[in-house]
């Protein structure tokens, strides 16, 4: 069935390869972007995989932003089937270091962008009785790693809040949740890291500094191994959840993901047996 699906975050990466496959499928794509000056790369593989592309300018920091485009979407297909929630961007300080305008800023992007887009949406899904809000969390919303404190704040916030959701909208209003929780997306992510530390105040000489050194250098060493996976090898487990009918809260991306989380996910692996008994507990 085709459908209808609103992507964030297509400027680059696994927005990019999730917004190529789905139109690929035969779904209507709308995909966004903050700047529509950096549209180039997915205009680019769009070209090279033969498909159409909607493209418009969202914002997940700017409410305005993402209610218009949520606005256009619906004018033009009557509503939204599939709301990917893909912006959001990587932080690399530790708390001591870390100002509170970068936190805020992490917070913003990474979870509040899903909290505006989620609730743009909603209320046409609810109508509708159905729909599919998908949320690109992170094993780092499982499993908090070192100078990533601020960053997996925000995806475990994405957990709660996802989780929260599917136990009451989703067996009231038929509209379904998930998180997609990738491991490392091979996309030069040890110098992302450098960059982004370059950026915020470069490597400060303090006592951070060897266990930093020691994080990239192993972020560096495990290129190649099988953390990371390519954007088209993600969007690949995303677009399964697309298509599925009963699709689940949660879904890791890869044996390495699995293998990571396992502590945290062995008896619920995909977060149904945990929504039941929320369900049971609340609103049986």
């Amino acid at each position: 069935m085709t459908k209808s699906i609103l992507i964030t975050g297509t400027s680059s990466g696994l927005g990019i390869a999730i917004a190529v496959q789905a139109a690929s499928a035969g779904h209507v794509v709308y995909a966004t972007m903050r700047n529509l000056d950096k549209r180039a790369a997915l205009d680019a593989a769009a070209d090279a995989a033969g498909v159409t592309l909607n493209v418009l300018p969202l914002d997940v920091q700017d409410s305005d932003s993402v209610t218009t485009a949520v606005a256009q979407v619906v004018a033009e297909q009557g509503g939204i089937d599939v709301l990917i929630n893909n912006a959001g961007a990587g932080f690399v300080r530790s708390t001591e270091q870390a100002s509170e305008a970068d936190m805020a800023w992490v917070m913003d992007v990474n979870f509040m962008g899903v909290v505006r887009c989620t609730k743009a949406v909603i209320g046409h899904m609810r109508q509708a009785r159905a729909g599919h809000i998908i949320n690109i969390s992170s094993v780092g919303g499982l499993v908090g790693q070192p100078f990533n404190e601020v960053y997996c704040a925000a995806k475990f916030a994405v957990e709660g809040y996802t989780e929260a959701m599917a136990s009451y909208i989703t067996p009231s209003f038929g509209v379904h949740f998930t998180c997609v929780e990738p491991g490392g997306i091979a996309s030069e992510f040890a110098n992302n890291v450098l960059a982004h530390v370059a950026e915020t105040g470069g490597m400060l000489e303090d006592e951070y500094l060897p266990i930093l050194q020691n994080y990239i250098g192993g972020a560096e060493s495990r290129q190649g191994g099988d953390i990371y996976q390519t954007a088209e090898e993600v969007a690949e487990i995303v677009m399964t959840c697309v298509e599925a009918e009963d699709p689940p809260i949660r879904l890791r991306t890869s044996k390495w993901g699995e293998a990571f989380c396992r502590l945290k996910t062995d008896l619920d692996p995909d977060g149904r047996k945990l929504q039941a008994q929320v369900i049971k507990q609340f609103l049986s």
